[in-house]
């Protein structure tokens, strides 16, 4: 999920290790005889630019191997420290791999199935998006417009940021004119092209919803969170932040960055966007995600067929999309993860097939080629230099 805001308005413990090495921009590094050297050099870059982050903090699992890179600050008044593992951060489209893992267990479960379709669990939806089935929304192959592109939506999270409507009408705005037109209710034909959509994973939880009689976050909390020990994440509506958090940024040039941490509720995004974890439970639910703890072999098995398509930003290497997972290949192995931003947080999780080897980066800022495009090379750069750092240990 993504908000740009407009410039001018508005249980395992982890070694930080302080390490030092120049960063230069441009420089492949992926033969770095120190990857963790030159991802804390790189992290310390980022945070120095005029419009980086405030912080930024990486957590690298090698096997048992657990280390927490740090660099800048929790807030930019410097009184909270720096960035620590069990800060709070809002994980924005990450939220999506979660959404996914909550529906290929029901998938595992027999409740669901990649085959069912939208006109099946929830008939009110418009009969254009009847055929349209659970498979199709979680590899972004439906064809089902984006709420959040909307403008009708953006100028009602602008009029009311802190009272979000209820899940299903997130919907509305792509359900009715001026963004729903009839001779286009499908952007395309389903199956037939990759295209993210935040609407995609909103009608997910309202399938999981459906399907199982209960709220789409009592479920999550079946399925992922208590299965992979997720103590510290949730999927809260409101915009406040659970303590202790790293406080989000916006840059305002020429004055100081705003403060946006808790400037939108998390309900505008609800399934698509709204979860609130820490980089340790980023950490450890990529992990299990990834090696298919949450569901079974046969729905793993079908999950990791990928289609061409990116994550939103883009992940490290050559992208593409399975179902509420993507495959990034770099040059220090292939993993499996995603990626999300929002206002004031970017981040990105990824781990080796086997869950063994993973990476969980946040950076307190919005850094995305359209938000942040002098910047963003370099974090896509971050992004592959945590994977190395995770593979090569």
């Amino acid at each position: 999920m993504k908000f740009v805001r407009s410039v001018g308005t508005c249980a395992v413990m982890a070694c930080v290790t302080v390490m030092g090495s120049n960063f230069v921009p441009g420089v492949a590094w992926a033969n770095e005889s120190n990857p963790k050297a030159a991802l804390k050099a790189a992290l310390e870059h980022i945070i120095s630019s005029p419009t980086g982050p405030a912080g930024a903090i990486a957590i690298v699992q090698h096997g048992q191997s657990i280390t927490a890179i740090t660099a800048g600050t929790a807030d930019f008044a410097g009184s909270a420290g720096p960035p620590t593992a069990s800060d709070h951060v809002r994980v924005a489209s990450v939220a999506k791999a979660f959404s996914g893992a909550a529906a290929l267990a029901l998938v595992a479960r027999h409740t669901l199935a990649l085959g069912d379709t939208i006109g099946k669990w929830l008939p009110d939806l418009p009969k254009a998006w009847d055929a349209v089935n659970l498979g199709e929304l979680l590899n972004h192959t439906s064809g089902i417009p984006d709420f959040s592109a909307c403008r009708t939506f953006q100028d009602a999270v602008a009029a009311s940021p802190l009272s979000p409507p209820p899940p299903q009408e997130l919907l509305a705005y792509v359900e009715r004119p001026p963004c729903y037109r009839a001779e286009r209710s499908l952007e395309f034909t389903p199956g037939t092209k990759y295209q993210y959509s935040n609407s995609d994973n909103v009608i997910v939880g309202l399938m999981i919803q459906a399907a199982t009689n209960q709220d789409y976050s009592t479920v999550l909390s079946q399925t992922v969170f208590q299965p992979l020990g997720l103590a510290q994440t949730s999927l809260p509506s409101s915009a406040t932040m659970p303590d202790p958090y790293v406080h989000g940024y916006a840059p305002d040039p020429p004055g100081a960055p705003l403060d946006v941490t808790e400037d939108i509720a998390a309900g505008w995004a609800w399934a698509s966007g709204g979860i609130v974890s820490t980089p340790t439970d980023a950490n450890r639910f990529v992990r299990g995600y990834v090696k298919g703890a949450t569901s079974n072999a046969a729905t793993r098995a079908k999950q990791f067929h990928f289609v061409e398509g990116t994550s939103e930003p883009p992940g490290p290497g050559t992208n593409s999309a399975g179902l509420a997972i993507f495959r990034y290949r770099t040059d220090c192995g292939t993993v499996f993860g995603h990626t999300g931003n929002t206002l004031g947080y970017t981040q990105f999780i990824a781990a080796s097939a086997n869950g063994q080897n993973s990476v969980s980066i946040s950076v307190s800022g919005q850094v995305t080629p359209k938000a942040n495009p002098t910047l963003f090379p370099e974090l896509r750069q971050i992004f592959e230099l945590g994977v190395c750092a995770a593979m090569k240990g």
